[in-house]
This record gives structure tokens, sequence and C-alpha cells, in this order.
């Protein structure tokens, strides 16, 4: 098996867009909840935060691993 240098070059730039995708999804759900979920997660210890934060992350996972598959 040999090395391509277009699939390292494709999976790095899917893995980039998913990365971005995340921050942007992050500063949306956070825009769309009351208060500061950075805040409430870190500071304020809010288990309730952490877990929606979580399974939104998984969610948003799981929807560009289908679009990159």
């Amino acid at each position: 098996m040999e090395f391509r240098f277009d699939h390292f070059l494709n999976a790095v730039i899917y893995a980039a867009l998913g990365i971005v995708i995340y921050i942007v999804a992050f500063f949306v759900i956070d825009k769309a909840t009351p208060g500061e979920l950075g805040v409430e997660i870190f500071q304020k210890h809010n288990m309730a935060a952490a877990i929606l934060v979580g399974f939104m992350m998984l969610g948003i996972g799981i929807i560009i691993a289908a679009a990159v598959h």
C-alpha cells in the first residue's frame, strides 16, 4: 500500500473543516441558550450544560462523519 498525498490532504482538509464546524456549532448553541455555556460548565460546574454540549458535539460529529463518508 503506497502513500497517496492527495488522500492525506483530503483527510487534513476534512478534519480542519470538522473542527471549524464544531466551533461554529458551539457558538450557535451558546447564543441559543440562556447564559454563557463556558461559564456555566467551567465556573459553575453545571452538569446539565455539560451534557447538552456533549450531546451536541456527538450529534454534529455524526452529521460530519455521514457527510464525509
